[in-house]
């Protein structure tokens, strides 16, 4: 039952990563966009977007649970340890909903409304930035576990593991994926189309760069987990997958074909995840000294069996509503009938 869990966990986080990454990245698309496309880009996001961003925020509480419930030890680390990063997610998510709703259905049409604007674009970035850093926090190997805490500086314990160079551009490397998810998303849902696929193919380069910028910096200063990916046959393969991938997703976007690069680049980001977390498995959270096995220190075998027939019951009711939903509002483009070669 805890390979259950375990799949529900990474499914969770999969999902989230995916659809609320997308979520991010429309507000990232419209603020790195013209006063115009501003206009086109909002406009287009509450026609495709508006009926279902709430039901993305549904994985990460799904993840949060899962944490919870059956690996109290990580959970705590992270709770504890990235308490500010975390407190920053929550603040962005809090204030980009309120922006969202307000600016398309406040009964009152005033500047106000330019608030809101800039509340949900800023919010839209800071927040996956911040997130972001909070996986390279667990990654970096700056995080001090004691039993003590009072023999730690409050920079020691709290600040360094998260607020370094090679945390931001873990950061920067998920808010630009965050972009391009929602670029290759937007792309045949406006009358100006090439906006999108050109935003994807911009989004895709910053993607590439920013991530081989990390793993240089990585390597530079010896970070374990670079030099552990770098070993880690799985992690190497997954990564090859994904740069191969790059040509037909580059070609399925120059021609704005909607099934096809939304395919490859959901498929590009779950060889990125899968990637990272098989590179230093089971260790996924980095101490300044060794690592934390997420398959030790986990619940009784008792409160696994219960979640994960929680988890089953819940996925068999979750998933058919999620899709129905994504059909209902025609997120689903494979299922239309539709000749269009467009598609």
């Amino acid at each position: 039952m805890l390979y259950v869990v375990l799949f529900f966990l990474i499914f969770s986080l999969y999902l989230y990563v995916v659809l609320g990454g997308a979520d991010y990245g429309a507000g990232i698309v419209e603020l790195f966009s013209s006063e115009e496309n501003q206009k086109i880009t909002k406009k287009t996001i509450y026609r495709v977007m508006g009926p279902v961003w709430e039901a993305n925020h549904i994985w990460i509480i799904i993840l949060i649970v899962i944490l919870w419930v059956a690996f109290p030890v990580y959970y705590n680390i992270m709770v504890v340890n990235l308490h500010i990063p975390l407190t920053i997610v929550l603040l962005g998510v809090t204030l980009r909903g309120v922006a969202f709703v307000f600016r398309h259905y406040d009964a009152v049409i005033d500047n106000s409304q330019k608030l809101y604007d800039t509340m949900f674009k800023i919010s839209s970035l800071i927040t996956p930035i911040f997130l972001g850093m909070v996986f390279g926090g667990l990654i970096s190997g700056k995080i001090k576990v004691v039993d003590d805490v009072t023999t730690l500086t409050f920079y020691e314990a709290f600040v360094a593991p998260w607020f370094n160079i090679f945390s931001i551009l873990i950061g920067l490397f998920f808010a630009s994926l965050c972009a391009f998810l929602s670029s290759v998303l937007l792309i045949g849902e406006s009358e100006k189309e090439n906006i999108y696929i050109r935003k994807a193919g911009i989004a895709t380069i910053i993607v590439f760069a920013i991530g081989l910028l990390t793993f240089i910096y990585g390597y530079s200063y010896d970070y374990i987990f670079v030099h552990d990916f770098i070993k880690n046959p799985y992690s190497i393969t997954a990564m090859l997958f994904s740069g191969l991938l790059l040509i037909p997703l580059w070609i399925t976007i120059k021609k704005g074909r909607r099934i096809l690069s939304r395919f490859f680049a959901g498929l590009q980001v779950f060889l990125i995840l899968l990637a990272a977390l098989l590179a230093h498995f089971p260790g996924i959270i980095l101490l300044d000294e060794g690592s934390v096995s997420i398959l030790e220190n986990i619940a009784p075998d008792s409160v696994i069996k219960v979640l994960g027939i929680t988890l089953i019951i819940g996925g068999t009711v979750i998933l058919p509503g999620l899709f129905h939903l994504l059909k209902s509002f025609k997120m689903i483009k494979i299922l239309e009938q539709n000749n269009n070669p467009s598609i």
